[in-house]
């Protein structure tokens, strides 16, 4: 098994839905209503999940979580991705470095949550996986980890699901979060280890990466 675990998604909503969501704190674990069956039908069926949601991060927003994870890519922290706001849609990749329970659960709760403010009826999924090349498997393959299914009234892991629809309409986000992989390879090169300093880049933080609102320390 690889220790690239990525989380990813696409939600249809207006951009005030997107801003309401990104300053809405997530309160209730129980907005995804059977947390402990997460891997049921999937590469790891059979493995609970139950303790995996001990810590997971209640109280916090959206805002709040992916403004410190896009921060923390600056220095080379173990994880990095894309949160954007395009053509009617929120889209995000995320690249956790390890099975990090605590950020991968905190994820997937707030994405849970966006189900709120969906501007489509029809349920949304959001994957979870992993893969050493941090690409999306194709829609048929079997090692996808988990697949949350959110809707306007709350999400559930489901133990099967066609994702052909949902595989092809992340294709875009997913080369969004490659051109920025291949502009940190660049920087990272171009640094001058025996410098003394730090390794430091503003790429995450680009607004073609992760949208200007994520970073706003509150809602206008």
């Amino acid at each position: 098994m690889s220790d690239s675990f990525l989380v990813a998604a696409r939600v249809p909503m207006t951009r005030d839905g997107f801003e309401r969501w990104l300053s809405t704190p997530v309160v209730d674990l129980g907005r995804i209503a059977n947390p402990a069956d997460m891997f049921d039908g999937w590469y790891w069926d059979g493995r609970r999940a139950d303790t995996g949601w001990d810590s997971v991060g209640t109280g916090t927003t959206p805002r709040a979580f992916f403004a410190e994870r896009a921060e923390d890519a600056c220095s080379g922290a173990a994880g990095t991705g894309v949160l954007v706001y395009r053509e009617g849609a929120l889209e995000v990749y995320l690249l956790h470095l390890g099975y990090r329970e605590w950020s991968v659960h905190t994820a997937l709760l707030l994405l849970a949550a966006a189900g709120e403010f969906k501007s489509e009826a029809a349920e949304d999924t959001v994957l979870f996986w992993a893969e050493t090349g941090a690409g999306l498997w194709d829609a048929d393959d079997d090692g996808w980890l988990a697949a949350l299914s959110v809707g306007r009234d709350g999400a559930r892991f489901v133990a099967d699901r066609d994702l052909t629809g949902t595989v092809a309409g992340l294709r875009p986000v997913e080369s969004l979060f490659f051109d920025m992989v291949e502009r940190l390879a660049e920087e990272e090169d171009d640094w001058d280890a025996d410098s003394g300093r730090g390794f430091r880049t503003e790429t995450p933080l680009d607004p073609a990466y992760t949208d200007p609102s994520v970073l706003r320390p509150t809602a206008d």
